[in-house]
């Protein structure tokens, strides 16, 4: 198993209940595909140097797993078709 973080851009006109519910979500996901979950880390609401979307500010959050390469596809693909994600990346650590 290798380990990676994802970071997501969340709409700012969620509230932040909201927000804790769709980080569970990403991690409930990433758990089914066989993935362990190492941390989580809520920035919150950050201001963005350009705009995206036309939106000038996210939430954002950093999601840090263990998991085979396999998994990433599926987590990718649903984070891609979320309305409510602006940005999201995944990252491999200590590559």
């Amino acid at each position: 198993m290798r380990e990676y973080e994802v970071m997501t851009i969340h709409r700012p006109d969620l509230a932040e209940d909201d927000i804790d519910a769709k980080v569970a979500e990403v991690e409930s996901h990433l758990t089914e595909n066989g993935a362990t979950i190492e941390g989580r880390d809520l920035w919150g609401k950050r201001r963005f140097v350009y705009e995206i979307d036309h939106l000038s500010e996210g939430y954002y959050s950093v999601v840090t797993f263990q998991a085979e390469p396999d998994a990433l596809h599926s987590v990718d693909r649903m984070l891609s078709l979320a309305d409510e994600v602006v940005r999201h990346k995944i990252v491999r650590l200590g590559a």
